[in-house]
């Protein structure tokens, strides 16, 4: 077209130059061309991740007060870091028979998966009837009607405590879809698509402790994403304002020597040698003395006196400064 502006002669030089080096540039190791599912980007590095385990402190409070009234003691619970790995793997690690419950956790996509302990089913109805929740080893290949209704009322349990905990960053709905005993049943994500397991460690009794695992795809986790990085500025600003707040608190507590100076007498050093027991050192009080805190003066005030002892009222305060 006529209105395009021509290259110079150095311009066209140096493209001509750069054609001539992209064959060197291209070669490389070669191979098989792998497969990429477009939206999938599982590697990138997640913000929710931080705050879900936040979620997962609080989460620690209320399984701690979820489980107390099945196991009839007070459990110890902590809560490891989240994991990010693939689905495959993560079922690859579970037992033939365990239990498994599905919820669709809105506003959030697909679905979570819980998973209990199977023989911590047990034992929790070996101590709601009032035994002593001891272990009893046994394979396991289905659950009795006491189990299953237990099972049923504690899944319930941890899902109203999963929405408390989830309350204060993204407000969640779990509603059950399914309950299953076998992982390959379990379909919430696709063999390869990763997701974050977060693992509790329960522990009502002085054996080893009981594990209860949260499964959340990241695909169900990046959909509410932007509001949990959202929530999080807000904590941390209202963490470093409480922050601020307790240390100024703490700072105002501090106890401090505060004094005044009545007089400053005058002695030569032969009178200072020859004062004995008894000696009238003759002073006359200013009008106003000053109050002094690190040496440094900061108010100046008349003695005087105020329900029945000495006392320093303060006519007036000296400049502060402050340090920025």
């Amino acid at each position: 077209m006529s209105d395009q502006t021509s290259l110079s002669g150095e311009e066209i030089s140096a493209l001509m130059s750069g054609s001539r080096e992209a064959p060197a540039a291209a070669a490389g190791p070669s191979g098989p061309a792998r497969s990429f599912a477009f939206g999938s980007a599982a590697g990138r590095p997640m913000a929710a991740l931080p705050a879900v385990d936040r979620i997962n402190e609080r989460m620690v409070r209320r399984l701690r007060d979820a489980i107390e009234p099945f196991a009839r003691a007070k459990p110890r619970v902590t809560a490891d870091p989240t994991v990010v790995r693939t689905f495959t793997d993560w079922q690859a690690e579970q037992a033939e028979f365990t239990s498994l419950s599905i919820y669709a956790a809105k506003p959030m996509k697909g679905a979570i998966l819980v998973r209990i302990d199977p023989e911590f089913i047990s034992r929790l109805v070996d101590a709601r009837y009032g035994g002593s929740g001891t272990f009893t080893p046994r394979r396991m290949r289905e659950f009795t009607a006491t189990e299953e209704n237990l099972l049923e009322r504690l899944s319930e349990t941890i899902a109203g405590a999963l929405a408390h905990a989830w309350a204060e960053s993204v407000p969640v709905k779990p509603q059950l879809r399914s309950r299953e005993t076998n992982v390959a049943f379990a379909g919430i994500a696709k063999a390869d698509e990763a997701v974050a397991v977060v693992q509790f460690a329960i522990q009502p009794w002085t054996d080893a402790p009981a594990t209860i695992e949260i499964v959340y795809p990241l695909a169900s986790l990046r959909s509410v994403e932007e509001a949990l990085a959202a929530r999080s500025s807000e904590e941390a600003g209202a963490r470093s304002a409480e922050w601020r707040a307790r240390l100024g608190a703490a700072v105002g507590e501090v106890r401090i020597d505060a004094r005044t100076v009545l007089a400053r007498p005058e002695l030569s050093l032969s009178e200072l040698m020859q004062l004995r027991v008894g000696d009238v050192i003759p002073v006359s009080l200013p009008a106003h003395v000053p109050l002094l805190v690190a040496g440094r003066k900061i108010a100046t005030g008349t003695v005087g006196e105020h329900d029945g002892r000495a006392a320093l009222k303060i006519d007036k305060m000296e400049q502060r400064r402050f340090v920025s």
